[in-house]
């Protein structure tokens, strides 16, 4: 993890964590307690959500999915990563669970269903710009849990969408409340003097390099560039500092 501050941002460790306990705390309440009012309503009939990760019934776990696990994470640990913005979370889960349970559904044959519904899922993140590594174990799971146990597409309805919505919510305030606005949008880079070595790269070079590279890389251009010329900066300032 050498991309990351020792101290691991602003408020450490302990922000990420505490983000996630309060994250997925509220996902299992919240869900629950829709649940709860829909089965007391009687507005639709037992069936109507089929069976869920943890039996059918208030009376079972809270409504979670495993994913929303490792999607807390991201929201929270790494809240400036592009896999970690809003519309990848929602957007990211919920498209590769629909998949998931088209695979399984379609396809009789676990392993098949499940490596088929990972890979398409991936592909349709990609063109809606949702990328979401949870995502794929959305599409895992719900490939496995179509096949297996039969669940309908009332699964995106209930537990997925309010704990993804619960989830997002969560993130958008507490990580506004702890300095990291989400989404999170790159500071502008400061301009650098043209009379010394510093600020001499252009935006371009930067899109240049990138393309060479070819690779995928967890950090938005402009976060890139405003690092680059920060480097630029205090290195200046230090050589100025020792030629005095």
């Amino acid at each position: 993890m050498a991309f990351l501050p020792a101290a691991g941002g602003r408020l450490g460790w302990a922000r990420g964590a505490i983000g996630a306990l309060i994250g997925i705390a509220v996902a299992g309440v919240l869900t629950r307690l829709i649940e709860q009012s829909i089965a007391q309503a009687g507005v639709f009939g037992p069936s109507l959500f089929g069976p869920s990760l943890f039996g059918t019934g208030v009376a079972g776990l809270p409504w979670l999915v495993a994913p929303l696990g490792a999607a807390a994470v991201l929201v929270f640990a790494v809240p400036a990563s592009p896999l970690a913005q809003p519309w990848p979370v929602i957007g990211g889960n919920m498209i590769s669970a629909a998949v998931g349970l088209v695979a399984g559904h379609w396809i009789a044959e676990p392993w098949l269903a499940a490596s088929l519904g990972v890979g398409c899922a991936i592909a349709l993140m990609a063109l809606a710009r949702c990328l979401h590594p949870p995502g794929g174990a959305c599409a895992l799971l719900c490939a496995l849990g179509a096949g297996a146990n039969g669940w309908s597409w009332s699964f995106l309805l209930m537990p997925l969408a309010p704990n993804v919505l619960a989830l997002a919510a969560s993130g958008w305030l507490y990580n506004k409340l702890t300095g990291h606005p989400w989404p999170h949008h790159s500071a502008p880079a400061r301009a650098l003097p043209r009379d010394t070595w510093a600020g001499t790269y252009d935006i371009a070079d930067l899109d240049a390099v990138l393309a060479e590279w070819d690779e995928v890389l967890d950090i938005d251009r402009e976060d890139l560039d405003a690092l680059f010329r920060a480097l630029e900066r205090r290195v200046q300032a230090r050589w100025e500092s020792a030629r005095r």
